[in-house]
């Protein structure tokens, strides 16, 4: 999971995207958002997704790089 999430912020970061990162492991209230706020045909089979998520605002782009590159304005 740490060299995913290493992965993504990687790619952010040499895209100069602005980002916020939400940290799921110390605080219940994102662990939850994050879990609400995976569209169920995107869930694991046991139901529970692990970082990382990317989501802009509210909109769920996926779960790496690859999912989400060509939704981010460049």
């Amino acid at each position: 999971i740490k060299k995913k999430q290493q992965d993504v912020v990687g790619f952010l970061e040499a895209l100069k995207v602005d980002y916020t990162e939400l940290d799921i492991a110390c605080n219940e209230q994102n662990r939850m958002w994050m879990r609400q706020n995976v569209p169920e045909e995107k869930k694991p089979p046991n139901g529970i997704p692990l970082p990382p998520q990317i989501f802009n605002e509210e909109s769920y782009c996926g779960v790496s790089k690859d999912a989400f590159v060509t939704r981010i304005p460049v």
